[in-house]
């Protein structure tokens, strides 16, 4: 298995590049992988790529309910009450979501995103910790603007036991894991 960086702005797939997007293809010359789950084109963070389509299938298996963690950017400064609801719950436009781990953190050291959100001097940004175990189509910036806080930045930063730790953007390493997608 692959743990990659995706940059943002990169398409979540090898082949189909438009308009001079890039791909995964841009970055990741190893043959027959592919992703197990998905990040948006202007998501960053830990993604998985495999050849094994048990373990693909493993890791993106609603019914395991793999958490996965993000630190996400969001406008202005959420209280108690907007991570209260974060945390029973969020109603979408196609239902509830499940619980989730909501915790405001300290800026993170992360490397700065090309190009930079827009920062507006008027309004104040706050990072969130965001746990969550679905896997709905950009769920996580759908809740923070349920609760009124938009998100600016978005990097997946866990899915289940694999984490990003040190890789820059564009980086990638390989770690081998077994079939029931156990390190081996």
């Amino acid at each position: 298995m692959i743990l990659f960086n995706k940059p943002f702005r990169v398409l979540c797939q090898f082949s189909g590049a438009r308009a001079g997007r890039p791909t995964l293809a841009d970055f990741v010359a190893v043959p027959d992988v592919y992703p197990a789950g998905r990040l948006d084109f202007d998501s960053e963070g830990l993604l998985l790529l495999t050849n094994s389509g048990p373990l693909q299938h493993r890791i993106t298996d609603p019914r395991r309910r793999l958490p996965k963690t993000y630190l996400v950017q969001v406008e202005g400064a959420p209280g108690k009450a907007a991570l209260a609801r974060l945390r029973r719950g969020v109603r979408l436009r196609d239902g509830m979501t499940l619980p989730a781990r909501a915790r405001l953190v300290e800026p993170p050291d992360v490397p700065p995103r090309t190009p930079p959100i827009r920062f507006r001097k008027n309004i104040p940004t706050a990072w969130i910790e965001l746990t969550i175990t679905e896997g709905r189509n950009r769920q996580v910036r759908r809740m923070t603007a349920a609760v009124g806080h938009p998100t600016l930045r978005l990097i997946r930063m866990r899915i289940g036991e694999w984490t990003l730790g040190s890789l820059g953007p564009g980086e990638w390493r390989e770690v081998r894991v077994s079939e029931r997608g156990e390190r081996e």
